[in-house]
């Protein structure tokens, strides 16, 4: 019988396979996300300095890297099924090396090897999508499978709080452990690779009874490209940089920040849940608002307006946190609002000014600059809470870090200014103006 003759793969099919695509996601989120919660145990208890702890985030940004110059060659040559079976693997065995031993170098090791798997993963998860859901639901797959990786960053967040015995595993009042909620993380591993097998023998009894679509593109950064794109793509490369690099390593540090300058007057093991709960709002407000806020910018266009609303919103947030003592809630969601809204309009922007032969190339690139953004921002963090020993009894030294991050939300309200202004002069491209019912 040949693929022709095959019908095609019911709904009901699709929608499990994107259910193990996503929890396998999922698992690689949550180990990435995992070390949050710990860092001021792991200063406490390790000896680490907020430098060290930049590191661990930074070394995955590096293999991250890494894994974009070397594209989709994997992918392409061993399939999704078999390639994601390996990335998650990856996932796992960082994980485990992450968790095992008390060693600086060690960890590093880990989220080194996380990050080659991980970023791998997200591509191969991504392919994958677009393979069993092209020319039908694909937006909203991409939406689902995204707020279930989501949630497992949310669940990381507040693991102080449900995972508490994994903090506390000699009982409450005990001193607080870092391996603890790090083999939670290798937990999480276990389900990513679990889920990946099943995906894999999901799409392997597929590939005998029903008529697959074809594999999505990898995103390949093809190095003849970059310097043809127009002045509005670097902008918003500019703005994906300043941006991703003000929210990502602040997360790296919120837990510590939040509880030595907003929850210091609470017990450790309060403080601790709190200030994690407060960082989960981040993943959780994008979870609900981003698609929401694509459709806006769907109906009514205004996408460069959006994004200087965005960036604007995002000026004064860490400023306000580390001088004044109003309530987390509102630059939280200030925040919230901004992780929301640039991304919604941000990523599906570049479809709209680079031609569709070279949305690999551009997606990738920005992915790559993204990445170099963390690895900086992660150690520059890392050094200035070091330099001013910010600290529960010095909540003053983070003034430094916070400085650097307003400073990025500034670079990134100039970029989204002149994005707009590029893109409502006489040569736009049709941010401003294309909606979701027009034709171009």
């Amino acid at each position: 019988m040949t693929q022709t003759d095959l019908r095609e793969p019911p709904a009901s099919y699709r929608w499990i396979v994107l259910l193990f695509l996503s929890l396998s996601m999922a698992g690689n989120y949550y180990i990435y996300d995992c070390i949050n919660p710990v860092v001021d145990i792991l200063t406490a208890n390790l000896g680490f300095s907020n430098e060290d702890v930049g590191w661990l985030n930074s070394s995955y940004s590096v293999a991250a890297v890494l894994t974009l110059l070397i594209g989709g060659i994997l992918i392409d040559r061993l399939g999704t099924k078999k390639s994601m079976v390996l990335f998650a693997l990856l996932c796992l065995a960082g994980a485990l090396l992450t968790a095992v031993k008390a060693s600086f170098w060690f960890m590093v090791v880990g989220r080194t090897v996380l990050g080659l798997g991980a970023e791998s993963l997200i591509v191969a998860v991504t392919t994958a999508i677009a393979k069993w859901f092209k020319g039908r639901e694909l937006s909203f797959a991409f939406g689902v499978n995204l707020t279930i990786a989501r949630l497992a960053s949310v669940a990381a967040d507040n693991s102080p709080s449900w995972a508490n015995w994994a903090f506390y595993p000699n009982g409450p009042g005990s001193a607080a452990s870092w391996q603890g909620p790090m083999f939670v993380g290798v937990g999480a591993g276990v389900l990513c690779v679990a889920a990946a097998v099943v995906y894999m023998m999901l799409e392997g009894s597929a590939e005998r009874t029903y008529a697959l679509g074809k594999a999505g593109e990898t995103d390949k950064l093809e190095f003849a490209g970059i310097f043809k794109f127009n002045k509005s793509y670097w902008l918003i490369v500019g703005l994906c940089f300043t941006f991703y690099s003000a929210i990502f390593p602040f997360r790296t540090f919120a837990v510590k920040f939040f509880m030595d300058t907003h929850f210091a007057t609470l017990s450790q093991d309060a403080a601790r849940g709190s200030a994690g709960f407060f960082n989960s709002l981040l993943p959780m407000s994008a979870m609900i608002a981003t698609p929401l806020f694509g459709l806006l910018a769907d109906k009514i266009g205004k996408r460069a307006f959006l994004m200087t609303l965005g960036s604007f919103l995002l000026m004064p947030v860490y400023l306000t946190m580390v001088y004044s003592h109003i309530s987390l809630w509102i630059p939280v969601t200030m925040m919230g609002i901004a992780f929301s809204l640039i991304p919604a309009v941000l990523w599906p922007s570049v479809a709209y000014i680079v031609h569709q032969n070279r949305l690999g190339t551009a997606y990738a690139l920005m992915t790559l600059i993204q990445q170099v953004g963390f690895f900086a921002l992660n150690l520059m963090i890392g050094r200035a809470n070091d330099f001013g020993q910010a600290s529960g009894t010095n909540p003053d030294g983070y003034a430094l870090g916070m400085w650097i991050f307003s400073s990025l939300s500034f670079l990134g309200l100039l970029f989204s200014y002149f994005l707009r202004k590029e893109e409502t002069s006489a040569h736009a491209h049709g941010l401003e103006t294309i909606k979701a019912t027009s034709k171009k």
